[in-house]
């Protein structure tokens, strides 16, 4: 079941203004003040970007997870249109770190434990090309890097399955409607119920065992 009808089931039973208002805003919520002497950006895409948001919030050294899109040809789209399936982005999160405190490699480990990599057709039950998972690479030493994480994991044995996450070039990243920004806190009902219905946790303690990535926040 998509979240989408999450969303329209959710709306029948919700109370006492738990409705998520659906205008733009021209801010991002900002989620930590650490100001480090240097920052690198990481961008991956690994499904619904409520729960990859909360894959990265709280991880030490990571300063901001913004949810957004990225992979696609269409300019400044909106959910809807993403949603769609028809402008070829990918829901993701743009992730600021300071490299001081956690890598690259660190990052890559709690990204392919936070998602499903043997789905071809989205994530859990979110089905599309909008929600497949990719790692947008940024220069030749996060190629080198996500490359050589992605052959660890198949030589590991631990899935069964074909590996089929992408590694592709990073472009554009578009930032979501505010009201999608740490919508585990704008919302947490709703955010809980998405995510026990969809089946993510459970699925991922199935491939991962003890490894799975819970996440850090709620």
């Amino acid at each position: 079941m998509s979240r989408r009808l999450y969303f329209s089931m959710f709306l029948v039973f919700a109370v006492l203004g738990l409705g998520v208002s659906r205008g733009l805003a021209s801010s991002m919520t900002v989620k930590h003040s650490a100001a480090p002497a240097r920052t690198e950006r990481a961008v991956f895409a690994g499904g619904c970007f409520w729960c990859m948001e909360t894959a990265f919030e709280g991880l030490p050294g990571v300063i901001t997870a913004v949810s957004g899109y990225t992979g696609g040809h269409t300019k400044n789209p909106t959910y809807e249109e993403v949603g769609s399936h028809t402008t070829g982005h990918l829901e993701s999160v743009l992730v600021t770190y300071d490299p001081a405190r956690v890598t690259y490699a660190q990052l890559l480990s709690r990204f392919w434990h936070s998602i499903d990599p043997t789905q071809s057709d989205g994530q859990f039950c979110d089905r599309g090309d909008s929600y497949e998972s990719a790692i947008f690479v940024q220069g030749a030493e996060q190629q080198r890097l996500a490359e050589a994480s992605k052959s660890a994991i198949a030589r590991s044995g631990v899935l069964h399955g074909q590996i089929v996450t992408a590694i592709r070039p990073f472009a554009v990243f578009y930032p979501a409607e505010d009201y999608h920004q740490d919508f585990y806190k704008k919302d947490p009902l709703r955010y809980r119920t998405y995510r026990a219905g969809c089946g993510r946790d459970l699925r991922l303690q199935q491939l991962w065992g003890k490894a799975w990535a819970k996440p850090l926040v709620h």
